[in-house]
């Protein structure tokens, strides 16, 4: 009893790609590939190294964003001191508190603040604090070495996250347009086949179905 051949395992990711990069360079002796198969794999292949060099630039640039903005970072930790400033005068807790969707959803409003800095000066000004904060309420601020009131340091991890979403971001709009790209290529060719096929098939259908025979008899 002659047994039940087996169906053929299909080829592995590494024999795959290179079949598609031999027809894309022609290497591949294939009787019945078309110019336009080679031409889809070549668009297929210039695909595949352009996500490839995307992402290699969208890394290398997150790396050089961070690498040039951790510094400054680093310098300004160095250059600005944190001092607790004392809540004066608190906003219309009426206005704030009247609604509850008074305010919006922030939980830090401006209140007017004193804090000494240098040691011995005196500064007030409008700083942030909880919205549960009253007069009297030490709330920590960053202040410059003239003891103006300023913006805190941003740290490793936000510079980190800052620069990796801005490289995720160019990255996943330059592979949009890559895919945009292979899509409308892919469309010319799927049409350039379609005339080819539509051509062939008004040469080679009379010959097959036996038209042309009776024409000539005729």
């Amino acid at each position: 009893m002659a047994s039940t051949p087996r169906p053929a395992r299909p080829a592995s990711l590494p024999r795959r790609t290179g079949r598609q990069l031999r027809r894309a360079f022609g290497a591949r002796h294939e009787p019945l590939a078309r110019p336009l198969d080679r031409a889809r794999a070549r668009v297929w292949l210039l695909t595949l190294v352009g996500g490839l060099l995307a992402v290699a630039v969208s890394v290398i640039g997150s790396l050089l964003l961070y690498r040039s903005t951790a510094p400054q970072a680093a310098a300004d930790r160095v250059r600005l001191h944190q001092v607790n400033a004392v809540v004066a005068v608190l906003p219309d807790h009426g206005a704030v508190t009247g609604s509850r969707f008074a305010g919006g959803y922030s939980t830090r409003i401006d209140v007017e603040a004193a804090w000494n800095y240098p040691m011995g000066t005196a500064h007030t000004g409008t700083v942030e604090a909880p919205r549960t904060a009253v007069a009297g309420a030490l709330v920590p601020i960053w202040v410059d070495p003239a003891g103006n009131a300023t913006t805190p340091p941003a740290n490793r991890a936000a510079l980190a996250v800052s620069a990796a979403c801005t490289g995720a971001g160019a990255l996943l709009a330059v592979l949009a347009l890559l895919a945009l790209a292979l899509r409308l290529r892919l469309r010319v060719l799927d049409r350039r086949a379609e005339a080819v096929w539509t051509a062939s098939w008004a040469r080679l259908e009379p010959l097959w179905s036996g038209r042309a025979g009776h024409r000539r008899e005729d």
